[in-house]
């Protein structure tokens, strides 16, 4: 808990230095606290897990190794953002103190024990997104981002509070141990609110997670959205959301699986498909991540669907492998973007031959993505398959591979504009900042590809 209040605490003191206008030492600072934070995180690593503060939070080892990540996925972000605020506002020291409150809210959610804490987090996280999401106020995109980012917000958290209600109604208790206890005790005499509770939940989550038929809002959310802001909310807002959900899922309701898992199955497939389609017509690279992230939002869907004890680090190797090229992927977009003032595809063209390093770094990104060998994708996609494949879905494994196969076609594209399609430019000046990012996530995805043991060991 020492690790949230420090972001707390940071958050406010940010503010503050921004209050003395001290806005060269707000990335510094940040920098300093997330790191503070995670060291926390790692010191607790081999303590006893034992829910704290009436059993609201539980810091256990598949809360600490989600949470270190979403730090360091946040460090990633902020350190891309040096001087990238100073065009939307002369106040800069609210948006680095909204995204660490964002965060915050993000290891709540990852972290609960209780699911008025799952509620409470996700509130954190959502409503700093609601403002970051349109403060470029001139612009209508952004506004209606976060207008539309908003309204589904609200309208999603409805069917999230309806549902704990329900299990409320059912159980008596918020407590997952409770919960868990009256599944476990009464198999047979289960109440129909419990079943129309989890049926409610499993919406709430969804538009959460950006999963089909409850996607909608993602594309222009995303497209809308400052780039920057579009990177946390496709990384860390994901990453969180699917840690809350695996964690309620596994905790409580697996005696339960022949009820909700054919749900969720279809919810699966439909996102697989409604991603990768929509991804293969777009134009524009960032609609097209956009897309892209609701079909990595279904692949990461396959922990839950063959839900077991491995799914917790194959949903964390994921996520990991995902965030780390959507952050050289979007970094890459706001450096294009820039330069060309497009972000179409046909602004990457020739770019290998005039920023040989940025290619290289993207191209990576890109392949991960596609989940092709010797990156973190691959791996991850293998785990998730690896555990559908186990649960006997075939089906499903086969329609995964289809999707697959569409995934490859639409990332390769970037590939070909970059090192197929030539045409006169100027180079893109890199910032030692971007340089630093873009060198730590590729060489991370990639030791992820080829040694993924020391991280998949660790749950």
């Amino acid at each position: 808990m020492s690790a949230i209040i420090t972001l707390t605490l940071l958050a406010i003191l940010v503010l503050y230095l921004g209050l003395f206008r001290a806005r060269n030492t707000l990335l510094p600072v940040s920098l300093l606290g997330l790191l503070a934070a995670a060291v926390l995180y790692v010191v607790q690593w081999g303590g006893e897990a034992e829910p704290l503060y009436s059993n609201m939070v539980l810091f256990d080892h598949y809360a600490i190794a989600f949470s270190v990540l979403c730090i360091f996925i946040t460090g990633l972000v902020l350190f891309l953002s040096r001087d990238y605020f100073d065009a939307a506002s002369t106040h800069i020291a609210e948006y680095y103190a909204l995204i660490l409150f964002s965060l915050t809210g993000a290891l709540l959610v990852v972290s609960f024990h209780n699911l008025a804490m799952l509620f409470i987090g996700i509130e954190i996280m959502s409503v700093a997104l609601y403002i970051l999401a349109g403060i470029r106020k001139k612009d209508f995109a952004s506004n209606e981002a976060a207008l539309k980012y908003f309204l589904m917000g609200a309208f999603s958290t409805g069917f999230l509070l309806f549902g704990i209600a329900l299990l409320y109604g059912a159980s008596g208790s918020f407590d997952l141990a409770a919960i868990k206890e009256y599944v476990v005790a009464n198999p047979q005499t289960i109440s129909p609110l419990f079943y129309a509770g989890i049926l409610l939940l499993i919406v709430g989550l969804a538009f959460k997670v950006g999963a089909a038929p409850f996607h909608f809002w993602t594309p222009d959310v995303y497209d809308g959205s400052p780039i920057l802001i579009t990177t946390f909310m496709s990384t860390v807002v994901k990453t969180a959301a699917f840690g809350g959900f695996l964690r309620l899922f596994y905790f409580c309701f697996v005696p339960l699986q022949d009820f909700w898992m054919p749900v969720l199955l279809v919810i699966t497939v439909i996102t697989l498909f409604v991603g990768n389609i929509t991804a293969i017509v777009q134009q524009s690279f960032k609609r097209m991540l956009a897309y892209s992230s609701i079909s990595h939002a279904g692949y990461m869907l396959f922990a839950i669907v063959a839900i077991g004890s491995a799914s917790a680090e194959s949903i964390l190797l994921y996520a990991g492998a995902y965030s780390l090229a959507s952050v050289v992927a979007f970094g890459s977009l706001i450096l294009v973007k820039r330069a060309t003032g497009s972000d179409h595809f046909e602004a990457f063209n020739g770019l290998a031959k005039k920023n040989p390093y940025l290619s290289l770094a993207l191209a990576v990104a890109m392949l991960s993505l596609a989940g092709i060998p010797l990156t973190a994708g691959f791996i991850g996609k293998f785990m998730m398959f690896s555990g559908v494949l186990a649960d006997y879905q075939i089906l499903l494994i086969v329609l995964a591979v289809i999707n697959a196969a569409m995934g490859i076609f639409y990332y390769f594209r970037v590939i070909v504009a970059m090192y197929f399609r030539p045409m006169d430019r100027n180079p893109i000046v890199m910032p030692g900042e971007y340089k630093t990012v873009l060198l730590v996530a590729v060489l991370v995805t990639l030791l992820l590809g080829v040694y993924p043991a020391w991280l998949i060991g660790l749950m």
